[in-house]
């Protein structure tokens, strides 16, 4: 990852801490001098001398000596070793199952999570100390196994944490980006969501590590550490209460680099935690699952003209019958449509009508734990429903996704350069040097001003409008034949939305891709494209090319939706509106889901479910009573 030149490296902002200079220096100063016993320690850690017994510090022995006339100085240095060893290997075992486990699951989820947590639970109840005394019996004296046992039992708290953050980190827009983009499941977790735990990871290391040091002394004290003579600190401490009413300072020097050490490895996991905190220039999104709804009373029936049709062997994306379920609860039925090369394809409604869970159950990215539970999604002559590996094959080189809000759209912790390069590498398999070119280009490309300067930059760092050209480049790194746009402007000012819109209708021309866009913006509709679906209430109401729609639309939601149309209001004139609101999935009706907000419903309307019908070529459209609202319309 590239940094800018106002954001010092983490390592120097982390020594301007003094609790993170005094924890290093301590480290790293007892790792030193354990290490290099051989050269410090004037004496061996067994020599005695039986006329110093028990000594005070001097010039000879600067600790003293023990009952034994043995240098204390020595026995800590060389007691250290086996202490430091016996913890790493601790940690390390408590980091790769921890970590790895909590990473893993809270990605991943489903069976997955279920089992890591259900494994996590048991270890959690096993009594850790009582089980690695049951390994000493076993195995007598090896510190080694005893200390392995301890990081796998250690294990639970660091999956428990890192599942739970995993879980909201997941939902992130940037993580859904580089799913979108073609990243594996190990390079985003290697790059975007390991990342993100970093201080997680050290703050939950740096307990382990103390408790770790504690455990190691106490096998020690009990004599079921080093061996004595061997040195071995619990051995000094265990040794030093023996004697503590003859030689009370013997306890000092046996104690309080024990005590130093696991106040340092906590004081350095608080400033490094601290110290990361400061990376993220902007703040984690709250990411809360949705509330289940309660299961509808009775399932829709889908008997319409558009769902019946095979997919068509010409599109370029074809979906048929597409159901999505979060949490049990249908949000999208029956849903149909096709996109041509080079066509267009705008999907309007409003919102809760179902057009974002559309878009992203075409790429199997349902939110909420949501999945495909019917229908087919044919892109290129491959179906992608219950194909993950074919998802993977056309995510940002096949098809490509742009979200709403640019900001969330890429990931805090990279430069514009890393996050593309890393795209462009996935896609196109070119050499370092080779991406940055193309980077470069496809800044250019997005009409971004002064790429280099650009691409130096983090997300925080650039203009809504100049952010969301960036996620657009970033889509088009894998050179993808359709684009998905989720509502690309709506977080955006007027004047930049326009030249967005132009922006996407340049490079569709320059690069004949094709686009579905979801927008509730009619100009949106009318500028960019060329057929348009509108959908209400989890199902599409109306399916035209865009002029005839605009013209004469042939179900009244629509009719309300273009009446409604700001770009249409007339001066002095109040501004038609819909009343009422779109009913959540647990509040669907039996009938028309648009009955209860239309001026033509009548009993039929509400009796039973209306399929789609095709009223004339290139036309669909959900109701009933359509000539009435074509007799209204000629009328007028």
């Amino acid at each position: 990852m590239t940094t800018t030149k106002t954001r010092p490296a983490l390592a120097r902002r982390l020594l301007r801490r003094p609790s993170a200079v005094i924890a290093v220096a301590w480290l790293v100063t007892l790792t030193a001098a354990s290490l290099g016993a051989p050269l410090i320690a004037a004496h061996g850690p067994l020599d005695q001398d039986l006329t110093q017994v028990l000594a005070l510090p001097s010039a000879a022995h600067p600790l003293g000596t023990d009952s034994l006339g043995r240098d204390l100085l020595s026995r800590l240095l060389y007691g250290g070793q086996p202490a430091l060893l016996a913890v790493a290997e601790a940690l390390a075992v408590h980091l790769v199952v921890g970590a790895g486990l909590g990473l893993v699951a809270g990605y991943l989820g489903g069976w997955v999570d279920h089992l890591t947590t259900r494994i996590g639970d048991l270890l959690f109840a096993l009594p850790a100390i009582v089980i690695v005394l049951v390994v000493l019996s076993v195995f007598p004296g090896n510190l080694h196994a005893a200390m392995v046992t301890f990081g796998v039992l250690g294990s639970p708290s660091m999956i428990r944490v890192l599942r739970s953050r995993t879980l909201g980190i997941r939902q992130e827009m940037y993580v859904a980006a580089a799913r979108v983009s073609g990243l594996s499941d190990a390079q985003i977790l290697r790059r975007h969501v390991l990342p993100r735990l970093t201080s997680t990871v050290i703050v939950q290391a740096a307990l382990f590590s103390g408790v770790a040091v504690i455990i190691q002394a106490g096998l020690g004290f009990l004599g079921l550490g080093a061996q004595p003579p061997a040195p071995s600190w619990g051995g000094l401490v265990a040794d030093a209460s023996q004697v503590i009413d003859r030689d009370p300072w013997m306890l000092v020097p046996a104690g309080v680099p024990l005590v130093l050490t696991v106040i340092a490895l906590m004081a350095l996991g608080d400033a490094i935690r601290d110290t990361a905190v400061e990376n993220w220039s902007v703040s984690k999104l709250a990411a809360s699952g949705p509330v289940a709804p309660p299961p509808v009373a009775e399932e829709m029936a889908e008997e319409t003209a558009g769902t019946s049709r095979a997919p068509d062997p010409d599109a370029l994306l074809s979906v048929r019958d597409l159901t999505v379920e979060i949490g049990g609860v249908p949000v999208v039925q029956g849903v149909s449509f096709d996109v041509m090369p080079g066509e267009t394809l705008g999907v309007v409604g409003e919102s809760g009508c179902g057009k974002s869970v559309t878009a992203l159950g075409v790429l199997g990215l349902v939110p909420g734990g949501g999945r495909v539970v019917r229908g087919r999604v044919v892109f290129d002559g491959v179906d992608l429903v219950g194909s993950p590996e074919g998802l993977a094959r056309v995510r940002g080189s096949g098809i490509a996704y742009v979200s709403q809000d640019p900001m969330v759209g890429l990931d805090p912790t990279f430069t514009v350069m890393a996050q593309l390069a890393e795209a462009v590498r996935r896609h196109l398999g070119t050499t370092r040097e080779q991406a940055r070119e193309r980077v470069l280009e496809l800044l250019a490309m997005v009409g971004v001003p002064d790429p280099p300067s650009v691409a130096r930059r983090h997300p925080h760092q650039l203009s809504g409008g100049l952010a969301q050209r960036v996620l657009i480049a970033l889509a088009l790194a894998g050179r993808p034949r359709l684009l998905i746009a989720d509502e690309p402007t709506t977080a955006l000012d007027v004047s930049v939305q326009k030249e967005i819109l132009t922006l996407l209708h340049t490079l569709q021309r320059r690069t004949g891709i094709a686009v579905l866009i979801v927008t509730h913006d009619w100009g949106v509709v009318a500028t960019l494209c060329h057929r348009s679906l509108v959908m209400y209430a989890g199902q599409v109401v109306e399916q035209a090319d865009v002029e005839p729609m605009f013209v004469r639309p042939l179900h009244p939601y629509t009719a309300g939706l273009l009446a409604a149309n700001p770009h249409q209001a007339v001066s002095g004139h109040p501004l038609v509106t819909i009343p009422g609101a779109v009913p959540p999935p647990r509040d669907w009706p039996v009938g028309c889901r648009f009955a209860a907000r239309c001026p033509h419903a009548a009993d039929d309307c509400r009796a039973a479910p209306v399929a789609l019908v095709q009223p004339e070529q290139a036309r669909l459209t959900r109701c009933l009573h359509f000539e009435e609202l074509v007799d209204e319309g000629v009328r007028r």
